[in-house]
């Protein structure tokens, strides 16, 4: 009997035809995939958050895991053995402070302007510094704001998501947890706050989404070109 064949909820047994296709479905890609992707390929009726619950928590011991990052799934080495893939993997290149400061501002402040980026450093942001942070891949252009010149925000993106193991940039640390941490050491200023970060389905009355005209503008697209997605 495989571990598949045990995958059961309180109550009916799961489809088990429809769990190991999405179970394959997800092995065989190489980007994390959508729920949306899965229900089209599943008979009508379906239960797939059952499926994706029950296949998460047969997964949870193993040198696998399934994960939810942002609504799309993917299989990744459990945590706990990163250490042994290390050494096989290529050093990548190590972001700059300013880098980690703008990172750290989108992240928890999003949607942000570099404006507002720039305000809350208090020094000024070099396109450059946005430049690494997009190209990572950790850092996308999220929108437009309703003010004058309608400055570009920026967000987070589900490729930051996966490589620091969070399903939701909501999931972030706290001041506490990051005292804890040690990454808050010194003197910290009196009433020093985190901010509790927004994601995608949180509505900002005061932004417009980025359109295929706004990124043919930023230089992004070509004149009838499409996004990747």
């Amino acid at each position: 009997m495989t571990d598949i064949d045990r995958i059961e909820e309180p109550g009916p047994l799961l489809d088990m035809e429809a769990a190991r296709i999405v179970e394959a479905l997800i092995f065989a890609s190489a980007a994390p995939v959508s729920e949306s992707y899965l229900a089209d390929r599943l008979p009508s009726g379906t239960d797939l958050r059952a499926i994706l619950s029950a296949l998460k928590q047969s997964y949870a011991t193993r040198g696998v895991v399934l994960v939810n990052l942002d609504g799309h799934w993917a299989f990744r080495t459990a945590s706990d053995l990163s250490f042994v893939l290390r050494r096989d993997q290529n050093e990548t290149r190590k972001l700059s402070r300013a880098a980690l400061e703008v990172l750290a501002i989108i992240a928890y402040h999003q949607p942000v302007t570099r404006a507002e980026i720039e305000d809350i450093r208090g020094v000024q942001t070099s396109k450059g510094t946005l430049d690494v942070l997009l190209e990572a891949g950790w850092v996308r252009f999220r929108g437009r704001r309703r003010s004058p010149g309608r400055p570009v925000t920026f967000g987070t993106t589900r490729d930051f998501l996966d490589h620091f193991g969070l399903e939701d940039v909501r999931d972030l640390p706290g001041i506490e947890e990051l005292k804890a941490a040690g990454l808050l050491t010194g003197r910290i200023p009196q009433g020093l706050t985190v901010p509790v970060p927004r994601g995608d389905d949180d509505a900002d009355s005061d932004e417009d989404p980025i359109t295929q005209l706004d990124l043919e503008e930023l230089g992004l697209l070509t004149p009838g070109g499409e996004a990747d997605e």
